[in-house]
């Protein structure tokens, strides 16, 4: 192990690595069903809700206190909010078939219940 990962702690924790793959497949299927009249609107704003939940960890895990920290994971998971949020303006407006919606959500969700108990965690045993 590289002085790069105590650096970047953020990168050892299994939920940034869950998010990494869930924006890789998010993303990849928003390219492949959203219309191009979507390119500049909902699929960007879905783009930046993903990177949100991911930049929220990695900016919240460098802050002083464990307390900060959970308040990043917090807005991590109103992020995830918006994703899908995001996902259902899709899946009404037909981008989606109800099999890959089911399946966005089960992943949405799944990443919900890892931020909480991250979150709760660390207030249980903060660091001051």
């Amino acid at each position: 192990m590289t002085n790069t990962h105590r650096i970047f702690r953020f990168r050892e924790f299994p939920v940034y690595a869950d998010v990494r793959a869930f924006i890789s497949s998010a993303k990849k299927i928003s390219y492949a069903k959203f219309p191009k009249r979507e390119q500049f609107s909902l699929q960007q704003q879905l783009c930046r809700a993903l990177d949100s939940v991911l930049l929220n960890i990695a900016e919240g895990a460098d802050r002083g206190t464990d307390k900060d920290f959970a308040h990043f994971l917090n807005i991590a998971h109103t992020s995830l909010n918006e994703v899908v949020a995001c996902f259902d303006v899709a899946f009404d407006s037909k981008y989606f078939s109800i099999d890959e919606h089911n399946e966005l959500l089960k992943n949405a969700e799944f990443l919900a219940h890892q931020l909480i108990s991250f979150r709760n965690s660390i207030l249980r045993t903060p660091k001051k």
